[in-house]
């Protein structure tokens, strides 16, 4: 490549990664589902097909346990989709997700209010996801990519979700809600299972600040990767590894998923006080029926509370470079 348009491309990076660190700074008043998507929708300037769907569509589509958790807000929750078709017509396309939980009070299960200063992050991956879609766009690829977030407000209130509520999926599997700030992995059930059916992509590759015991198994230096398939997961380790968002594969052995079990309905969405960032990996899993999937737990990684030389304080940005990479190696192969 000739050094314009490398720089070209560095640029593309920059305006993804800046993008996805402003999402992940603005306060939950200014930030929250719909002020979310208007953000999306500037990308259709860029060639970016976005679609937002309302709660009416979002019933339609069977995402019971995604609106289960925005029921006690005031807030709308709402799905955003953004396509990049630059590849060829039909070949199916890459898909990321991204949990887009825009301010997290717990719910019913209220958070300690110490735990709930941060939460205007909770919508890390969410971010990411609109932050890889605006670089792809800039960059041109010639690559199919999808996003897919999920935007919910996850609060408080006489109609919120209760604890012991069973909700339906859309992958037709019934959940207990035992704990209510439990409440990404519905978020990302739902998306997983509806963006599998819808687009029949090549991958799946989900991204959400997930699980504080992610942040105790792997601090602020890597993230947690679990996968389905040991090809998708080599990949993303060594584009982790080349871009410096660096990833650590966790196990998801049928032990753990067992954890989930309940006599209610086909799963719980807590398991014991033990592995529970992978139990909920194992929850997640349960709604992606064949596709090469690998869910990227970046609780730890999202925030920054000092600055280091690439990286100021506060929102990173987390994956956008690695993902883009991850998108070129797999479009050489």
């Amino acid at each position: 490549e000739n050094s314009s348009s490398l720089f070209d491309e560095i640029k593309s990076i920059a305006q993804g990664v800046y993008l996805a660190r402003d999402l992940v700074w603005q306060p939950p008043n200014i930030l929250f589902p719909l002020s979310f998507a208007n953000e999306c929708i500037k990308l259709r300037d860029i060639g970016v097909k976005v679609t937002v769907y309302d709660e009416t569509q979002l019933k339609e589509m069977g995402m019971e346990a995604l609106l289960a958790v925005g029921r006690g807000s005031r807030k709308d929750s709402t799905v955003v989709t953004m396509e990049w078709m630059g590849g060829e017509k039909g070949s199916a396309p890459l898909g990321f997700i991204g949990k887009g939980v825009c301010f997290d009070s717990g719910g019913l299960s209220l958070k300690p209010p110490k735990s709930m200063e941060d939460m205007k992050w909770d919508m890390g991956g969410a971010a990411t996801v609109t932050g890889l879609i605006e670089t792809v766009a800039l960059s041109k690829i010639k690559s199919n990519i999808i996003g897919v977030i999920g935007l919910v407000e996850n609060m408080p209130d006489g109609d919120a979700q209760r604890p012991g509520d069973v909700v339906n999926s859309v992958s037709g599997q019934t959940i207990e809600v035992l704990n209510t700030d439990a409440e990404g992995r519905l978020v990302l059930a739902d998306i997983l299972s509806w963006t599998e059916t819808k687009y029949k992509p090549q991958f799946l590759i989900d991204l959400a600040t997930l699980t504080g015991a992610m942040i105790v198994a792997l601090g602020n230096i890597r993230a947690g990767l679990f996968s389905n398939n040991k090809d998708l997961s080599e990949a993303i380790f060594k584009a982790g590894e080349i871009r410096g968002e660096k990833v650590w594969e966790m196990p998801l052995d049928d032990e753990y998923d067992q954890l989930i079990k309940t006599e209610i309905a086909d799963m719980k969405n807590i398991g014991g006080p033990g592995a529970g960032s992978i139990t909920a990996a194992c929850f997640l899993k349960r709604h992606v029926e064949k596709t090469p999937w690998a869910h990227l737990d970046i609780a730890g990684v999202t925030w920054k509370n000092k600055s280091s030389p690439t990286i100021p304080y506060g929102g990173v940005g987390w994956g956008v470079k690695m993902l883009f990479q991850l998108i070129k190696d797999y479009k050489k192969k």
